[in-house]
């Protein structure tokens, strides 16, 4: 198994939910694909117009495929994470997010062929971003960062993510079983990805 056919499985299961965009342009880079999570919840009574609350949640999540994700490739996209994730997809370039933001998930999913070194494996582990707007009051945003050896199906996160891993590993068996893929389903249901 190798980085772009566990991708290709770990899509499908993400177009649930997930509007993806394949392939992605960020901060001057390629990206092999970008996930896009909305989600809208309100409370009112009788009427719409009697509106209590609202509240807007959101992922964003990059997928970076590699023969062996090193040192540097992480280091990269967290600088990414932090200088056009946050301030570009969720403040829209603005001061604060929009009105009714509760969280943003800014989350980094590495796949690499090989298994990467024990320093990348610290990394990941290690990294945490959160940023919070106006203390709280306008939602926060947190990192997420993963990453899946494709030679051994060992997922490594850290502990903002540690949730994903149960998909990450269940994936990796879908594709050891052959399952189809998300470029197949769309190459046979004649469905384009979203383009950016």
């Amino acid at each position: 198994m190798n980085s772009k056919q566990y991708l290709d499985r770990l899509l499908l299961r993400y177009a649930g939910t997930f509007n993806i965009y394949k392939p992605y342009s960020a901060a001057g880079k390629m990206i092999d694909a970008y996930g896009y999570f909305y989600n809208h919840l309100e409370k009112y009574v009788l009427v719409r117009d009697a509106n209590l609350w609202s509240s807007d949640s959101f992922e964003h999540v990059f997928y970076i495929t590699g023969e062996k994700i090193n040192l540097d490739t992480v280091k990269q996209f967290e600088k990414i994470l932090v200088e056009y994730m946050e301030p570009e997809l969720v403040r829209k370039g603005q001061k604060i997010p929009d009105k009714n933001h509760m969280y943003s998930y800014l989350t980094l999913v590495f796949i690499s062929d090989l298994t990467p070194e024990p320093e990348v494996l610290k990394e990941i582990k290690k990294f945490r971003y959160e940023k919070g707007y106006r203390f709280n009051t306008r939602g926060y945003s947190q990192a997420h960062m993963c990453l899946v050896s494709a030679e051994d199906g060992k997922v490594y996160t850290n502990y903002a993510a540690r949730k994903s891993k149960k998909i990450l590993t269940e994936v990796y068996k879908e594709v050891q079983q052959n399952k189809i893929g998300f470029d197949e389903l769309c190459e046979k249901h004649h469905i384009e990805p979203f383009v950016q």
